[in-house]
């Protein structure tokens, strides 16, 4: 219970003072004309005012609330390094038994787990959440249990009393991390792209270490070991093997006493594409569509094409000089002996035999594919001929014979069973609204080898794909593709097929008939496996840790198969379906949390000023807990502070008038009565 006297003034304020003045005026001329009753008369004027102000006798009837001290428990990742997540238990254990201990204290423990998206330590987030929900005026202090590395500093609240950290350190800590900076996310094959890596140890780190190992692994293969000099940036010069994803993994040895392997690994994921794709087209007779691959492969602004075009044979003789068709002789020789290996791919557009072309020439074409290339054979009329590209040295790797028959009927292009599963053809119904228009031709082929992805008249293969070699051939038995580009009953998707036709032959990943894959999202990966089989079996895969999990792929889409998987550990994952395997990365490349991992107060410096607290190492044993006077220092040696805030509740309230209204009728009364009867005497 407390007293106190407060006012409830009965008029304004400044008119109570108003009439005071007034008052003071008349007392002053009663003084100056000799009244001897003025002191009276002064009481009686001073007692009006005091009851105008309404002085009333106060009672609370008050609880004490207790103080409130919020304890942080770093729980990330670093946090669990060493015996850090069991100094930090315990600390946090024994401190809020000793905070319970004493008299009008309560405690909140608040643990900061990793942060979403590799946001790493939000310590100051989940304080300043913590802040929002208890009254400011019943803290009395918030003691953070971290090893310092916190990554939401310009987020700290302003804090109502002193914040302190007593962080999980040793003075004989040392880690060793691998840092890769400058990694692009695209990279053209071919070209050089420089990775900036430097390895340094942090802390009490062992003396007179100059150089350390550095493992190379592509892809998951066997790595390559090298020297790299300590604490120095290394340029390291990298050309991408393949296109698509490229998985590098850069690992320098754990050494023994160290806290932590997590850093000593990088993991980067760099695309490969293509810069410009080199494409040789050879044009017979001209027809209708003639222009059609012309179009659509100067359509794409990242193909160098080269065309070869037929404008008279040698057997026609129209009397035209030679310098009036061609401006220079076309470097056929150089084309098709000295650089063949250039082209990405060779497309034979209604090409036959004429003898511009010698055998030697469509021999080392042959032997192109055989090492790597990719010929696609548009057919006419002149492919069932008897001067056929079909018997030339090209027959060994042409998947389908001519019968030498013409179908000159109108049919409709449809894809195959198998074509449904491959990825040049799959989906291509819905890539295009609507029935597909007719084509008017097709050459009748019996296939040898290869894949039929698409028919035509009765079921005859139209559309002919083959593996030879390292290379790829295709044949597209028909030269009426042109009628879907002009809308004839409708068209077709005739861009989308050629463009994939000529990419697949290009052999860009993603059209691979027989591939496996991950697609990462955070920890989660998508694996996708794409075969022309019906049943591919279950997916391996291997952790960065060793472990293996078998999952079972389930066909999403005709050939393509799916799985889910939540990997538990950030790293490289390998996977594994029959001859297919592949790897990916889950998690960031350097995740923030092992960044730094040597502990330190000098980030929270500022904010442990700000508020008068400090820092202290578990390691030299828990402070021990004393109050103090908000604004003075909370933080000495062996000891920290936390500031008793005195809040309570009022539970009810009495108030009572000084005087009744009588008495103070009363007192004036008589006053003024007295000082003028003293007055009258006189």
């Amino acid at each position: 219970m407390t007293s106190s006297i407060v006012f409830e003034p009965l008029l304004p304020v400044w008119l109570i003072a108003a009439l005071g003045a007034i008052m003071a005026a008349g007392i002053a001329l009663a003084l100056w004309r000799g009244l001897s009753g003025w002191p009276l008369r002064a009481l009686a004027g001073l007692v009006i005012l005091a009851a105008l102000m309404g002085p009333v006798y106060q009672q609370e009837d008050r609880q004490p609330l207790n103080d409130i001290v919020l304890i942080v428990e770093d729980q990330s990742a670093s946090q669990r390094l060493a015996d850090r997540a069991a100094m930090t238990s315990s600390a946090a254990d024994d401190l809020a038994a000793r905070l319970e201990a004493r008299d009008n204290t309560e405690v909140r423990r608040i643990t900061v787990p990793d942060g979403a998206d590799n946001s790493g330590t939000q310590a100051m987030t989940a304080l300043a959440e913590a802040l929002a929900e208890e009254p400011r005026g019943r803290i009395a202090g918030a003691i953070l249990l971290s090893d310092g590395q916190l990554h939401d500093i310009d987020r700290a609240p302003d804090l109502p009393a002193p914040l302190h950290l007593l962080h999980t350190g040793r003075a004989a800590d040392w880690d060793r991390r691998l840092e890769i900076r400058n990694a692009p996310a695209f990279a053209i094959l071919g070209e050089e792209v420089i990775l900036t890596l430097t390895i340094t140890d942090d802390g009490a780190a062992p003396e007179d270490v100059r150089n350390v190992p550095l493992d190379i692994s592509v892809d998951g293969a066997e790595p390559r070991r090298f020297e790299v000099p300590l604490g120095r940036e290394v340029d390291l010069p990298l050309t991408l093997p393949h296109g698509g994803r490229n998985v590098l993994q850069f690992t320098t040895p754990f050494v023994e006493g160290e806290l932590t392997d997590r850093n000593n690994t990088a993991l980067v994921q760099i695309n490969g594409v293509r810069d410009r794709l080199s494409v040789l087209l050879v044009s017979g007779e001209p027809h209708a569509g003639g222009r059609t691959w012309r179009n659509l492969l100067k359509s794409d602004s990242s193909v160098d094409l080269v065309h070869f075009t037929i404008l008279r044979p040698p057997e026609k003789q129209d009397g035209v000089p030679v310098r009036e068709l061609s401006l220079i002789a076309f470097p056929t020789r150089e084309l098709f002996l000295e650089k063949i290996e250039d082209f990405d791919l060779i497309i034979f557009d209604r090409y036959k035999r004429r003898g511009i072309l010698p055998s030697i020439y469509l021999d080392n074409v042959r032997n192109y594919v055989e090492r790597g290339g990719a010929v696609l054979i548009a057919a006419g009329p002149d492919f069932a001929s008897a001067d056929s590209l079909y018997r030339t040295p090209l027959e060994s790797i042409v998947p389908a014979r001519p019968t030498a028959r013409v179908l000159e009927e109108r049919y409709r292009p449809k894809v195959s069973e198998l074509g449904q599963r491959h990825p040049v053809t799959a989906g291509l119904e819905q890539e295009y609204d609507g029935e597909w228009g007719r084509w008017m031709r097709q050459i009748e082929v019996e296939q040898a080898t290869g894949d039929v992805v698409m028919t035509g008249k009765d079921d005859r293969p139209l559309l002919v794909l083959d593996r030879v070699g390292e290379g790829r051939v295709a044949l597209l038995a028909s030269d009426h593709a042109w009628l879907w580009n002009r809308g004839y009953e409708g068209g077709g998707p005739q861009l989308e097929l050629l463009r994939r036709l000529a990419h697949w032959m290009m052999k860009e990943p993603e059209l691979e008939e027989e591939a496996l894959w991950a697609e990462a999202t955070g920890q989660q990966m998508r694996v996708i496996r794409r075969s022309l089989t019906d049943d591919v079996g279950p997916v391996t895969i291997t952790t960065p840790s060793g472990d293996t999990i078998e999952r079972d792929l389930e066909e999403v889409s005709p050939g393509r198969f799916e799985t889910l998987y939540d990997g538990p550990e950030i790293g490289l994952y390998r996977l594994e379906n029959g001859e297919q395997s592949a790897v990916i990365g889950l998690g960031p490349a350097a995740p923030v949390e092992f960044e730094q991992t040597i502990a330190s107060a000098s980030a929270l410096q500022p904010v442990l000023e700000r508020t008068g607290g400090g820092a202290k190492a578990l390691e030299d044993g828990l402070p021990r807990i004393r109050e103090v006077r908000e604004g003075r220092p909370a933080s000495g040696r062996g000891w920290i502070g936390i500031t008793p805030r005195g809040a309570f509740e009022t539970a009810s309230v009495t108030q009572t008038p000084l005087l009744p209204a009588w008495a103070v009728l009363l007192l004036i009364s008589g006053l003024i009565l007295g000082g003028w009867l003293r007055e009258g005497r006189r």
